[in-house]
């Protein structure tokens, strides 16, 4: 059992009634459009949270078209460890689903950005962190929504949930990535083991609530989005509290005056 399988499974046994009245009439392409539009419009609100220096956009989509293409070689990782480990719940959660989906996305950003001359702000870890996640939920939305011919609502579901979860653990990966890029010595390691650390830790609570509570899985998961909503949008303003373009902006804001 992979990954996407197991978490779309879950969510069309919860919506199975809603799925069962429109999923034969939905066309395709409207299907996709609903599928592709939650990644997109994160990604944006996400882009335009950067304060005080926009990165470049082709910089941006480069890393949220990579999100696209990790999607398979993370399906084939997490099907040899499947077959390798069984389907515990707990190993699935933490390193079947959630420890090999954030390390690959980690892996990427620490390759592909984290010694970019770009990367010169807190805030930037932040934003391409979200990218790659994003592209990463993006595709699999794609290939759920292609594969069941699922509906709307179906969709907004995983739009609430797998996808603004992947958006928010980006948020804590690329915060403490980018502590770790604007740190030195030992503090700058922490902050790396943080970085990927961390948010295996909640991507693996969340995956372990949606394998483990069947029946009143909303009362648990709800409440997790909102802490993690409230948690991630709090690192996004300290950094952009940290730019060093914070000062300068004050400054011409002072002389303008």
């Amino acid at each position: 059992m992979t990954c996407i399988s197991a978490m779309t499974s879950l969510v069309a046994n919860i919506t199975e009634s809603a799925v069962q009245t429109s999923e034969s009439s939905t066309p395709i392409l409207p299907l996709l459009t609903a599928a592709i539009a939650p990644g997109i419009a994160l990604l944006v609100y996400f882009y335009l949270k950067d304060r005080y220096d926009y990165e470049p956009i082709h910089m941006v989509i480069r890393i949220f078209l990579l999100g696209f293409l990790i999607v398979f070689p993370i399906l084939i990782i997490q099907y040899g460890l499947v077959q390798w480990w069984g389907n515990n719940p707990y190993v699935f959660s933490f390193v079947v689903s959630s420890g090999v989906e954030e390390f690959v996305k980690w892996f990427v950003l620490y390759h592909m950005i984290y010694n970019h001359v770009e990367f010169d702000e807190h805030y930037d870890g932040i934003l391409y962190a979200v990218a790659v996640s994003l592209g990463f939920a993006t595709i699999e939305n794609v290939l759920y929504a292609w594969a069941n011919h699922t509906s709307f609502s179906h969709l907004l579901i995983r739009a609430l949930l797998p996808v603004s979860g992947h958006a928010l653990f980006g948020v804590i990966m690329g915060y403490y990535l980018g502590k770790a890029k604007f740190s030195k010595g030992g503090r700058s390691r922490r902050y790396l083991l943080y970085s990927i650390g961390i948010p295996v830790f909640w991507h693996g609570i969340y995956d372990l609530i949606l394998l483990m509570v069947t029946r009143y899985w909303i009362w648990f998961v709800v409440p997790l989005m909102v802490f993690l909503w409230y948690y991630g949008m709090g690192k996004v303003r300290r950094a952009n509290a940290r730019s060093p373009f914070h000062s300068v902006n004050q400054r011409e804001e002072e002389i303008n005056m």
